[in-house]
């Protein structure tokens, strides 16, 4: 065999567990970085201060659970709506619309999914907003669900794109035994084409999630910014603040290494525990039906 050839696939193999790896590092040098940055906020605001209800930090008081409640609800909101529109969506480009038709839906889903934020957060306050505002007879339109309509809206491209690249891989040979046995177009799609792709839905669905856990400007442009606790249902038609909006809005103003900058650090810290066990959880459920899956075709 040509020495040469040996050589390079050598060196290949290297880069590419070295890009690997380097991901695991990278992510382990930002959770360092948070913690060295955000650890500090235990010492300097008592746990008590810390998960109260107040977020007013030129009185310091620097209560998170607003910040929390609102990113919850606000990011809830938008997956209940991106959820059904995306999947739904992407079972339609996958199975239903003509060829013509999918090569039209298709990059026009992913040139959405890459408009900047800020410019749907432009869109959601001189539309959305407004618009909420006279209809639902609100005080302001700037509230949790102009926030979730608008995460909502950013989230469905990235479902759309992924659940269907998953429903495409499909074996045909699924759909036509389906068909050789009577099932109609809609029991074919629902009782074996999408749990086919189930893990790759679920795939799709987690990272709309995240898209939506992590959205920072269109968030902070419509939501009115008011640390209110949501503790009621109609919490969703009132202002409030996310972590993210929070971070953003702040993090330019304070004091190196004072205690605002801690606990803006400790929020980030917060954030990206969460968005790591959504990530965790949404693995070994992927994982646990794969394996279900090869049982069964075993």
């Amino acid at each position: 065999m040509d020495k040469s050839l040996d050589w390079r696939e050598y060196v290949i193999t290297r880069a590419i567990k070295a890009s690997g790896y380097s991901a695991i590092v990278f992510v382990a040098l930002i959770f360092f970085f948070l913690l060295r940055e955000g650890l500090p906020a235990l010492s300097e605001v008592p746990l008590a201060g810390l998960f109260s209800q107040r977020w007013y930090p030129i009185e310091n008081y620097f209560g998170i659970l607003p910040l929390i409640t609102g990113s919850l609800i606000v990011t809830v909101g938008a997956m209940l709506i991106a959820i059904p529109f995306g999947i739904g969506t992407a079972v339609f480009i996958a199975e239903i619309a003509p060829r013509w038709t999918r090569e039209i839906l298709k990059p026009l889903v992913e040139l959405l999914g890459g408009l900047p934020s800020v410019v749907l957060g432009f869109l959601g306050i001189l539309v959305l907003a407004p618009f909420l505002r006279v209809f639902l007879d609100l005080p302001t339109g700037l509230t949790a669900l102009a926030g979730s309509l608008l995460l909502g809206g950013i989230a469905v491209p990235t479902i759309v794109s992924i659940a269907e690249d998953a429903l495409d891989a499909v074996p045909q040979s699924y759909r036509e035994g389906a068909w050789a046995i009577g099932a109609t177009r809609w029991q074919t799609i629902w009782r074996v084409t999408l749990p086919a792709a189930r893990s790759g839905v679920l795939t799709a669905v987690m990272l709309g999630l995240g898209r939506a856990i992590g959205e920072t400007m269109a968030v902070m442009m419509v939501t009115g910014n008011a640390p209110v606790l949501a503790t009621r249902w109609n919490s969703l038609f009132m202002p409030a603040r996310t972590m993210t909006a929070t971070i953003a809005a702040e993090m330019g103003e304070v004091a190196n290494a004072s205690t605002h900058y801690h606990v803006l650090f400790f929020i980030g810290l917060v954030l990206f525990l969460i968005s790591l066990a959504v990530n965790v959880t949404a693995s070994a459920v992927v994982f646990r039906q794969k394996k279900r899956a090869e049982r069964v075709l075993s």
